[in-house]
């Protein structure tokens, strides 16, 4: 790395990219907001890492030769300039021989620029591609993971592991690489130089060195907890700005645009104040790093001086001796700087770790079987399930048996575990006792990817990507039969809604599908689900966003699939399941009722028959307004 443009102030705004990676730097953040605290140097987690070392290992050699080079070039260009001054005060040199000598310097700047682009390449691209695997790892590790480990885990928190902490790793990977190479190599050089040039002169030169170490540690600390700050009121403001954005309808609807103001305002003014803090740190120690280097320089010019003007060195050497100091400044600040660049790295390596060691409570056992095409034959044998934070059982001893072709509908009041239910299904969550058996065998022997392909789920709130309505549909699918495609959309009553937009299928629904209305996310989310043609249909509440005609239509729907495939439907509105083989009735966590719609009607005034009440008055609702 070249040291040299340490001596000119314009310089600074490079260091302070590089030491705090402000937002504006393209070596991106590596500050973590996870309180401050001393992390020695752990390397219980280096496992994660070293395989692409091994991958890379040819061309992290060739980059660590490459910058050697590039070191020892730099070094030799003080040599060139102390021959210029010595035959210069000597009298000796012709405008040829000055030529010569630019000529010299300027090929050896040019193949510094070459060997700088091949080290970059190599051990930068090394760290982008050690910090593209991690990525990779990380996101596939936590989509294993089980459902109920996001109950308890923050979005924004893996978001800062999957950005900050992995930043970390490569910045140490890298620079911390490049620095610790030219602490090494360019330190000792440049020392060797100037012992060749005049021992006493260097060790009078060195005595402010070590002081820039220290400086460097200790500001660096200081920079590291308030930039710890400004990361995470940053983070914050963005958040609440996004929320903002997010629920603008809201904030004009109750006319509260000022109050959102003043509160964005006060967020912002804690960003600056916290930015403010960090100026004060910055605007210090490069101050510092100056003083310490100028008083080096300081002197080498009277010391140095008075040396050339008794001939002990020539003027040559003199100035070459003032190159090498310029050179030396850098390894010193690296020296400083890398101690807390390396420990930053291992804790996050560290912290990443912790993450990629947590075992999913849904697994795959060991002898799971493979399930290529399921019949829909659904056993639940004394099912219970409770949710960590929950103060009693979810579900309690279900026992149900839907057969092949079946729909069943379920129906209960809020809270009475409906969701829970389905979701057991595909192993979101996994029963505490009992067993849920899929054409007589349990779900949890079976592997899982072969068992979630036999299932097409809506889910109660229908999640949309920021895509096009046809990416939302096809869901992943690379190639789909328009046919199919087509048949799937009309069935989810979604046709004609498309064909209102100017873009039709290619429109882009935006954040969470922020472009549509609740009921046509939830028929998108339904034909998304049809489309996948997978022999057991679960459906959570699936009409509950749309109107009375859309109702019917989607119903017609689901009529059409009885018979031929399993269907499992839980809704509200009793006009969505009154068409089912079987009813039950969820209470509390227990079937309290069971039946066909029929019956369960006919039974209206036994206690509890919540199915026969809530009939009556949707059908009073319904015959209101009519009138």
């Amino acid at each position: 790395m070249d040291a040299s443009f340490l001596l000119r102030p314009q310089a600074l705004p490079t260091w302070d990219c590089l030491l705090l990676n402000t937002p504006s730097c393209k070596w991106g953040t590596y500050f973590s907001r996870v309180p401050n605290q001393k992390y020695w140097i752990n390397m219980k987690s280096i496992h994660l890492i070293t395989p692409y070392f091994k991958e890379n290992r040819f061309l992290i050699c060739l980059g660590l030769f490459t910058l050697i080079i590039v070191d020892f070039l730099q070094l030799f260009i003080p040599r060139v300039i102390k021959w210029a001054i010595d035959d210069l005060t000597a009298f000796s040199i012709d405008h040829h021989q000055l030529l010569f000598y630019g000529l010299y310097i300027a090929s050896i700047a040019i193949l510094i620029a070459i060997l700088r682009y091949i080290w970059r390449f190599c051990l930068i691209g090394t760290s982008r591609r050690i910090e593209e695997g991690l990525r990779n790892r990380f996101f596939n590790h936590i989509q294993k993971l089980s459902a109920s480990y996001f109950i308890h885990m923050k979005t924004g928190d893996l978001m800062a592991h999957a950005t900050n902490d992995i930043s970390h790793i490569r910045m140490a990977s890298g620079m911390g690489l490049v620095a610790i190479t030219d602490a090494v190599v360019l330190g000792i050089a440049s020392i060797g130089f100037m012992m060749y040039i005049n021992i006493t002169l260097t060790l009078l030169a060195l005595i402010p060195m070590p002081m820039i170490i220290l400086g460097t540690r200790f500001f660096g600390r200081k920079m590291h907890k308030r930039y710890q700050n400004v990361q995470a009121s940053f983070a914050d403001m963005t958040e609440i700005i996004r929320e903002r954005f997010a629920g603008i309808r809201i904030i004009k609807a109750f006319n509260q645009e000022q109050n959102e103001l003043d509160h964005v305002s006060q967020i912002s003014k804690t960003y600056i104040q916290h930015n403010i803090n960090l100026v004060r740190i910055t605007a210090s120690f490069f101050p510092m790093m100056l003083l310490f280097s100028n008083i080096s320089l300081v002197i080498i010019i009277g010391v140095g001086g008075q040396m050339t003007i008794m001939n002990t060195i020539t003027a040559g050497d003199f100035v070459a001796f003032i190159n090498y100091l310029a050179l030396l400044t850098w390894p010193m600040m690296a020296m400083g700087w890398l101690t807390n660049l390396i420990q930053r790295g291992a804790a996050s390596l560290d912290r990443i770790n912790t993450i990629l060691e947590t075992k999913p409570e849904i697994s795959e056992s060991s002898n799971a079987v493979s399930l290529k095409k399921t019949k829909g034959d659904i056993v639940f044998n004394h099912v219970h399930f409770n949710y960590p934070s929950a103060l009693k059982p979810v579900l309690s001893d279900i026992n149900l048996h839907i057969k092949p072709g079946m729909t069943l509908g379920i129906i209960g009041p809020p809270g009475s575990g409906k969701t829970t239910l389905l979701n057991l299904l595909p192993r979101l969550y996994d029963v505490q006792k009992g067993q849920i058996l899929l054409d007589g065998i349990d779900i949890r022997q079976i592997r899982l990817d072969e068992l979630r392909s036999q299932m097409a789920f809506v889910p109660q709130e229908p999640f949309l990507f920021a895509g096009s309505i046809q990416d939302n549909i096809a869901f992943g699918r690379q190639t789909c039969d328009h046919n199919d495609f087509i048949q799937a959309v009309t069935s989810a009553a979604l046709l004609p809604t498309i064909h209102l937009f100017p873009d039709q299928f290619k429109t882009i629904v935006g954040e969470k599908g922020v472009i549509l209305s609740g009921g046509q996310k939830q028929r998108i989310a339904i034909a998304r689900a049809l489309l996948s043609d997978a022999p057991i249909l679960i459906l959570d509440d699936p009409v509950s966003q749309v109107d009375a005609d859309t109702s019917h239509q989607l119903i017609e729907s689901f009529k059409r699939w009885k018979g031929q495939k399993t269907i499992i439907i839980v809704s509200h509105r009793l006009s969505a399941i009154k068409y089912a083989d079987q009813i039950i009735v969820l209470k509390e966590g227990h079937i309290v009722l069971s039946g066909t719609h029929e019956t369960l009607i006919q039974r209206l005034q036994t206690q509890d028959n919540y199915y026969a009440q809530a009939f009556r008055l949707q059908e009073i609702e319904e015959k209101y307004h009519a009138v």
